[in-house]
């Protein structure tokens, strides 16, 4: 065995590699300890950090627990920490001991998750959890077809390709060109905006979304839906998804999915449903219910890095029909391995080829979790972001969503009377004064016109005290600031 002075750096020595492990895994523990006394965020020298990232040229290899060591300062100095139990910022979440220990052995093993025949246990791993959450979600479980995605903007693509290439068979083949006019979808304007994006990417273009107006209650109405439907018909455009939120980015709510299932099968459209973000609902008897009429969507998306707390990125697209997902996804080449009877090569059934084992830091959450372990700590969750609302209600501020969902809106009855952007720039001063006191992370949101300020408890770290914290902060900010 050659010594450790001659091993190569790609190929350390058994030796050196226990050493780094142990290393890393003592620097995460103090890291871990040491992360609800620091700041949530601190402000970012951009030419500063771009100077000590440059530093590194690579032209001399340095020891690897100093490398560890810096870059760990790095991203403890400059990031927004979302695993602290006072972020109460985006759908980030703090990861899962288990998430993490899954992307570490997936990134070990590291299996080739085209073919069946090449990881033939990540396979079945990842359709073992899609016929579980399809399940969960109402889909009869031998009946659940999808994939594990880079997060749910791939999960909505492969939904819209997949009501593309079954509302019309020619559209795969023959693109846009081979369809009798222009394909319109239809989402509420309070949902996330990837639909820009995605509609970008398959041809039928931005102008084809059509953001539909919400209710009082930041939902979509129907009444204008079904209006838009019909005028785009007349003008000769050709409605065919229509797009139902469980879990709004700004404020959390979940639009009418009963009454969208009614009017798409009368329309004869497709019925998605981005529920990214409140699709982990699911796994608490309580909270479930508040999904009610998901099981009738044609495809429905989960963000696992969300609510679910596993590292980025995890989504995940669900469905009942493996043949359109082959239809829209299958190719054969003579480079790939043939096909294993009774199997489904992911490749051809999604979006990616090669792609990493997402879903291995899900099922050992799982695992050692339990779904009651889960559904606890949502309900917990939902339980601390009742206790904010009321304690900003006695607090004198206003709460703007309705939602059973843990994100809180709300805005400061002092600037009711303000003109839009006054109120905006109002609560965005708010939202930066308490940034800038690192002890808690909220956001400013627009929703539907109106400026408020918005709380997500998305940490399983976050405890009553957080909340407390939390509301001492804003009532903070308030108090300095002048409407």
């Amino acid at each position: 065995m050659a010594d450790e002075s001659s091993e190569s750096f790609l190929d350390p020595s058994a030796q050196t590699a226990a050493r780094v492990w142990r290393h890393v895994l003592d620097v995460l523990g103090e890291e871990r300890a040491r992360l609800p006394a620091r700041p949530v965020s601190r402000p970012v020298d951009a030419g500063a950090l771009r100077k000590a990232v440059s530093a590194y040229d690579f032209a001399v290899p340095v020891p690897p627990e100093t490398a560890v060591d810096e870059v760990v300062a790095l991203l403890r100095e400059t990031s927004v920490h979302t695993a602290h139990p006072r972020y109460f910022g985006l759908f980030n979440p703090a990861p899962t001991v288990m998430g993490v220990v899954g992307e570490t052995l997936a990134a070990a093993a590291n299996p080739q998750l085209a073919a069946w025949s090449h990881a033939p246990a990540a396979v079945e791993i990842e359709a073992h959890l899609m016929r579980f959450l399809g399940r969960r979600l109402g889909y009869p479980a031998d009946e659940v077809a999808g994939s594990f995605t880079s997060g749910g903007a791939e999960a909505n693509l492969t939904a819209v390709l997949l009501a593309l290439t079954r509302t019309w068979p020619r559209y795969g083949t023959g693109g846009l060109r081979a369809l009798p006019g222009r394909p319109t979808l239809y989402a509420s304007a309070e949902s996330h905006l990837a639909w820009l994006k995605i509609a970008h990417a398959t041809g039928i273009g931005r102008d084809a979304v059509r953001l539909v107006p919400v209710d009082a209650g930041l939902r979509l109405d129907l009444d204008r839906l079904a209006a838009m439907i019909a005028d785009d018909r007349r003008a000769g455009d050709l409605p065919f998804l229509v797009v139902g939120t469980a879990g709004t980015t700004g404020a959390g709510v979940i639009d009418p999915l009963p009454e969208l299932a009614a009017l798409c099968a009368a329309e004869g459209l497709r019925l998605h449903v981005d529920a990214a973000y409140g699709g982990a609902a699911a796994l608490s008897d309580r909270l479930a219910g508040a999904l009610t009429g998901i099981e009738r969507a044609d495809s429905i998306t989960v963000d696992a890095h969300k609510w679910l707390s596993v590292p980025m990125g995890a989504g995940a697209l669900l469905c009942t029909d493996a043949a359109g997902l082959a239809e829209t996804f299958r190719v054969t080449t003579s480079y790939m391995p043939g096909a294993v009877a009774d199997t489904v090569d992911p490749y051809t059934s999604s979006q990616q080829w090669s792609r990493r084992f997402m879903g291995l830091k899900l099922f050992l959450s799982l695992a050692v979790a339990g779904r009651t372990g889960y559904a606890a700590q949502l309900e917990h969750d939902a339980g601390l972001a009742g206790v904010l609302r009321r304690r900003l209600l006695d607090s004198g501020w206003t709460i703007v969503n309705d939602t059973p969902l843990p994100v809180v809106c709300f805005t400061d009855p002092r600037a009711a009377g303000l003109p839009g952007d006054a109120s905006r720039a109002h609560h965005a001063g708010l939202a930066d004064a308490v940034v800038a006191g690192g002890h808690a992370w909220i956001s400013p949101v627009t929703l539907d016109g109106r400026a408020a300020l918005r709380a997500c408890v998305i940490s399983h770290h976050t405890t009553a005290a957080d909340i407390e914290a939390l509301v001492r902060a804003v009532n903070d900010a308030r108090t300095r600031s002048r409407p």
